[in-house]
């Protein structure tokens, strides 16, 4: 009998040219170049590298950049659906019946061919920050605000969800938020994908797959949880009953941990050094300091009484920032579903650039 390994935990599926991760190390390269790296440029430029599979020279991240823009706006009949539907506050629930409607008005809809398919990636890309600002008025009474060209994609969506423009490190930290999110292998969601488009169905289905997955808790719906958890947490004075108890009943500590990296995650400690210029700007630590009590703390515990360490993962420090900077917990996992879009047509286009239905068998007990 073969061995079944739960979770597929280690099994190798595919081929793959997107992303490598050395979870020993706490490496990550998107495209052969260290997340460390790419944080330090626009979205747009990773965007590309994802997408095409090398970094944009100036001309090409220009154009690139114009046509994001030029495709931010969605259509008033959506924004009617989105005003009408009661989606109960999950901001998740309205990105996946927006991006279902978005199909419909989408003249390449089933076309998946590769000029199709790059015409698609273009509007997918540009309006996924529209779409949950919008959403996110209209749940809270406000007047939509329209993208602005000028704005660069992350400074363009704290703009279009506050109705103001963010500084330059707010701006900078929703960029390399959107950046470090982009990409990260055969996560659930990308795998989820993956399976959808090789059957060779549309990028809009496959990319509702990926959203599909993505809400759930135990993956990208961890940041809700991080969020949710700093809260009840509160103090510092909390901090270790609260780890205690959870731990004694046996139960997760969000933020913490990572089926892939041994060591800490690399993309936490980027998001650790944005938040912590965030919390300088804003004059108002209380976040961070609880955040890194919280780590330190995690850290003891599990070194005095497992004989191992344990670190964050990205959802910790992404849910301190989202906190800093007045986002709602429940945006959380829609927000990173905007930098994730990139990589997950990545991978639907390599997907269908050399397909095989993919169809694993199961171990009849």
């Amino acid at each position: 009998m073969k061995e079944v390994k739960k979770g597929l935990e280690g099994v190798v599926a595919l081929d793959s040219q997107i992303s490598f991760i050395d979870g020993v190390k706490g490496i990550l390269k998107y495209r052969g170049i260290e997340i460390e790296k790419l944080s330090d440029l626009s979205y747009d430029a990773v965007s590309f590298l994802l997408i095409h599979g090398k970094l944009p020279n100036a001309e090409e991240l220009e154009n690139y950049s114009l046509e994001l823009r030029n495709e931010r706006r969605i259509n008033r009949r959506l924004l009617d659906i989105l005003n009408f539907c009661d989606f109960e506050n999950e901001s998740m629930d309205a990105l996946r019946t927006a991006i279902s409607v978005c199909a419909h008005f989408d003249e390449d809809s089933h076309n998946i061919s590769k000029e199709a398919n790059i015409r698609k990636t273009t509007r997918l890309v540009a309006r996924f920050p529209t779409i949950v600002a919008a959403f996110y008025r209209l749940a809270n009474g406000m007047e939509i605000v329209d993208p602005d060209p000028s704005l660069a994609h992350g400074a363009n969506f704290l703009y279009m969800l506050r109705g103001k423009r963010p500084t330059e490190i707010e701006a900078e930290a929703m960029e390399k938020d959107f950046i470090l999110s982009a990409e990260h292998e055969l996560n659930p969601s990308t795998f989820a994908l993956r399976i959808t488009a090789s059957t060779l169905s549309d990028l809009h289905s496959a990319i509702i797959s990926g959203l599909c997955t993505l809400k759930g808790p135990l993956h990208g719906g961890a940041r809700k949880g991080v969020m949710e958890m700093l809260d009840e947490i509160g103090s510092k004075d909390n901090i270790k009953p609260y780890i205690q108890e959870r731990l004694e009943k046996k139960q997760r500590i969000m933020g913490f941990g990572h089926r892939v990296y041994k060591t800490y995650d690399p993309r936490a400690l980027v998001y650790k050094e944005i938040v912590r210029k965030v919390a300088v700007e804003k004059g108002d630590s209380h976040w961070f300091d609880l955040a890194e009590q919280i780590e330190s703390t995690m850290y003891q515990e599990f070194v005095e009484n497992r004989n191992k360490p344990i670190y964050p993962n990205i959802d910790f420090y992404s849910g301190v920032l989202y906190k800093d900077l007045g986002i709602p917990s429940y945006l959380a996992t829609s927000i990173f579903a905007i930098g994730r879009v990139s990589g997950w047509i990545a991978h639907c286009l390599e997907q269908y650039a050399d397909n095989r239905v993919i169809r694993p068998r199961a171990h009849f007990v």
